[in-house]
């Protein structure tokens, strides 16, 4: 249990990365974001595939296109509405609403992986949700205040980023629990061999997008930055890099051992590691000290999540026959 919460705390703290890099990218459109991101992952995962290659070579066919439907849903469409919805609400809105997956998760995972992983009690479970839940709240009524404040602020604007932000939860709701599938379902497998092969699964999604950017930018249309590599080519390129190893391979990695560590709607809720180190690293970017109450908000969701690991899931009986 120390040991899974561990990982999913090293994967919040370098997927919190990917709420940077449209900020320091403003120019970038999310799409050329997306695909230089996953661009990396694919190329970082080439040179770790061949080094792990006889572990690859035990997958199957319905292995592969397993790892390619993840790689499309919980990294490549994910990281397209999150990258544009930053662009158009900034980095705290969008921060707290993907801020709700752990709720979301956890609801979703205890109604449908009951029988697997067992039931987590609602009644023990509602007072660490409620935590979780009210610390949201107290952040997103601090930023929503620094939001309208700002003299260009457009409401419709920033409810676009919204939606998409939602659209980005869909996608992350979807895939810890597809994922946890197959990791059970597969536990004599390496996480990590896993995480590369989602890593080479998105690569020819990456290569397909970014030759479509390239296309789409040689025949006149304007995408923002000129092709292939932008305005700033060596920031962007060091950026995608980074985030492409730590928040994408390397935060892959240590959510699979995480994953088989932990049940999934307790392992849900720790993706509030990602949103507390996503809200520190946009604070920091911003230049402020947190106010009061977003301190009050951080403290109340670590006490949600503390609760919450602390909750022994009750074994289900299977169905008869």
């Amino acid at each position: 249990m120390a040991l899974g919460v561990a990982f999913a705390w090293l994967a919040g703290l370098v997927w919190g990365l990917v709420f940077v890099a449209p900020l320091l990218l403003p120019q970038y459109s999310a799409a050329l974001l997306t695909c230089g991101r996953y661009l990396a992952f694919g190329l970082v995962a080439l040179p770790l595939g061949w080094l792990d290659r006889a572990r690859l070579r035990e997958f199957a066919a319905a292995d592969w296109l397993e790892a390619l439907k993840l790689s499309a849903i919980g990294n490549f469409l994910y990281y397209l509405c999150l990258a544009a919805a930053i662009q158009r609400a900034g980095g705290p809105l969008p921060t707290m609403v993907i801020g709700t997956l752990p709720v979301v998760i956890a609801i979703s995972s205890n109604l449908r992986d009951a029988q697997r992983d067992g039931r987590l009690p609602w009644l023990k479970l509602l007072p660490s949700l409620g935590l979780i839940a009210t610390g949201l709240a107290c952040v997103n009524h601090v930023e929503l205040q620094h939001l309208r404040a700002q003299a260009d602020f457009d409401l419709m604007h920033y409810g676009t980023g919204l939606l998409l932000a939602a659209g980005a939860v869909a996608c992350w709701t979807w895939y810890p629990m597809r994922n946890a599938d197959w990791l059970r379902a597969h536990a004599d497998r390496n996480p990590r061999t896993w995480a590369t092969a989602q890593g080479l699964m998105t690569l020819p999604l990456a290569v397909s997008g970014y030759g479509g950017l390239w296309l789409w930018s040689a025949f006149g249309s304007d995408l923002g930055p000129p092709m292939p590599f932008g305005a700033t080519p060596q920031r962007y390129i060091l950026l995608m890099l980074a985030v492409g190893l730590l928040a994408s391979w390397v935060g892959t990695l240590c959510w699979n051992e995480a994953s088989q560590r932990l049940p999934t709607a307790l392992v849900g809720q720790l993706i509030v590691f990602e949103t507390l180190s996503a809200l520190t690293y946009a604070l920091l970017l911003r230049g402020v000290r947190p106010e009061a109450l977003t301190l009050a908000g951080i403290g109340l969701l670590v006490a949600g999540v503390l609760g919450a690991v602390r909750i022994k899931p009750i074994p289900v009986s299977p169905p008869p026959p």
